[in-house]
């Protein structure tokens, strides 16, 4: 024997049914919160901090990566380098 029993309710009429917080209201301050504390990050940033904060290493440190990259490349591709392979 099977027997189903239908229920509709709201999210909120379940909610209160099941005893459970109405977390709502905090979850709204936080948010509010989160959103004021980032925005005033932003505001505080300047591009050059941003550019530190992405990356750590510094423009100079990719470029320096790069002429390593392109001076191991082209000693390969000429027979000069070793070959990884």
């Amino acid at each position: 024997m099977n027997i189903t029993i239908n229920v509709e309710c709201t999210p909120e009429e379940a909610r209160r049914y099941m005893g459970l917080p109405d977390v709502a209201p905090m979850q709204e301050a936080m948010l509010k919160e989160m959103q004021e504390r980032m925005m005033d990050n932003m505001k505080s940033m300047q591009p050059s901090e941003m550019m530190k904060a992405w990356l750590p290493i510094g423009l100079n440190g990719w470029l320096d990566m790069q002429k390593k990259l392109w001076t191991q490349m082209t000693s390969v591709a000429a027979g000069t380098g070793d070959d990884p392979n």
